[in-house]
């Protein structure tokens, strides 16, 4: 039985040419299904949880092809793939929404380091016990999936070095999050940073992933991946939530696939050197994404990115073909193939092209590549 999935998408708007310009406050006004960020030249939608890949394929497209138009009719703009600010500027933060005191208290803690584009992907379990498990296993694989979608290897017109430099920027918060072992742990831990001030509120929870629900951390609901740079080509995001979906399938026809249970590190101190290893593993995607070397939670030996993915790969392969979403798996043999977003725009710079020229032609691609799905998928749905 397949998992509700739901996406959160953030995005860039800006010219042709790739210059970023702030206009949420008035895609917000109007048009229904958006919302803005602290920033303006962000903006977001959510799709409803769903099981069918189809039905999601289409409302992943839908809103941004009526975003796109209404962006033309605006004034010739468009949507820029890619999570960073690739061409700048980052030395002004421009408030979607002045009077906004948690806007401020970003703006002045932040800067512009928190206006990045990503894709959350939202699991549904709703047993807040699996729920924890979930979180647990995510987070010791969370960097394999920013290894997939990295997008984001320049900033501010240059190379930054790093594939994503989204991950190398953005600003964890709190810097410390154990492995949460019970529904009550969380809880606790919750209420305990609230107290401390490290947290502002119950959305301040800015981790590769964490639970989310109606009324956190008491009413739980779904598993929140939040590590993902954004993806531009919705096919290839598919597949990396077919990855994910299937190894929580996996986990729950499993219930020893935990790493509290499976790790071999020390118990007394296993909690502590699972976070740090997987702290360790994110820092390494971000600079390297799929050819990072990372060290495996369950014994600490070192393997690639790309060859950790492979092997979660060949694992779920059976489980994502008896639930019927192997044809959705499969697109990730490509990006293992060719690499992500983020490499092919460094080859293409390796090879002499520039960064606007990059993101110019990335921008214009992107456009073609939805514009074909819309005709294909979401009229026919529609229809």
């Amino acid at each position: 039985m397949l998992l509700s999935k739901g996406f959160e998408v953030e995005m860039y708007t800006g010219t042709p040419n790739g210059d970023v310009v702030g206009l949420s406050d008035r895609i917000v006004a109007d048009l229904n299904g958006f919302v803005r960020e602290p920033d303006s030249r962000n903006v977001e939608y959510t799709t409803p949880p769903l099981c069918q890949y189809e039905k999601l394929l289409c409302e992943l497209v839908r809103p941004r092809h009526e975003l796109r138009r209404y962006l033309q009719d605006l004034g010739n703009y468009t949507l820029i793939p890619g999570s960073t600010l690739a061409l700048g500027p980052t030395d002004r933060f421009f408030r979607s929404d002045p009077s906004n005191p948690y806007h401020s208290y970003i703006e002045q803690t932040y800067g512009t380091t928190v206006v990045t584009a990503s894709i959350h992907i939202n699991i549904g379990i709703s047993d807040p016990k699996m729920l924890m498990r979930a979180c647990r296993l995510v987070r010791v694989e969370a960097p394999l999936y920013l290894a997939l979608t990295a997008s984001s290897p320049f900033l501010d017109g240059a190379v930054t070095g790093s594939h994503s430099s989204r991950w190398q920027v953005f600003p964890k918060t709190p810097a410390d999050v154990p492995l949460f072992e019970s529904h009550r742990h969380h809880i606790d831990w919750m209420e305990e940073q609230l107290a401390a001030g490290t947290m502002q509120n119950v959305r301040h929870l800015w981790s590769s992933v964490r639970p989310n629900g109606d009324r956190r951390p008491y009413s739980l609901n779904r598993l929140e991946l939040r590590i993902c740079d954004l993806i531009s080509d919705p096919i290839g995001l598919l597949a990396v939530t077919a990855l994910l979906e299937a190894r929580l399938i996996q986990m729950m026809q499993n219930p020893d696939l935990d790493p509290l249970v499976l790790s071999q590190f020390p118990t007394e101190s296993r909690n502590h050197d699972l976070v740090r290893i997987s702290d360790a593993n994110e820092i390494a995607v971000a600079k390297h994404s799929l050819e990072a070397d990372l060290r495996h939670w369950q014994d600490g030996r070192s393997i690639s990115a790309k060859e950790w993915i492979q092997e979660l790969y060949d694992e779920v392969w059976p489980i994502a073909k008896a639930n019927g979403i192997s044809c959705f798996l499969s697109p990730l043999k490509r990006i293992l193939r060719e690499g992500n977003e983020a490499q092919r725009w460094i080859q293409q710079y390796d090879a002499g092209q520039s960064v606007p020229t990059i993101l110019k032609t990335a921008i214009q691609t992107v456009k073609t590549h939805e514009d074909q799905l819309a005709q294909e998928i979401c009229e026919p749905c529609a229809a």
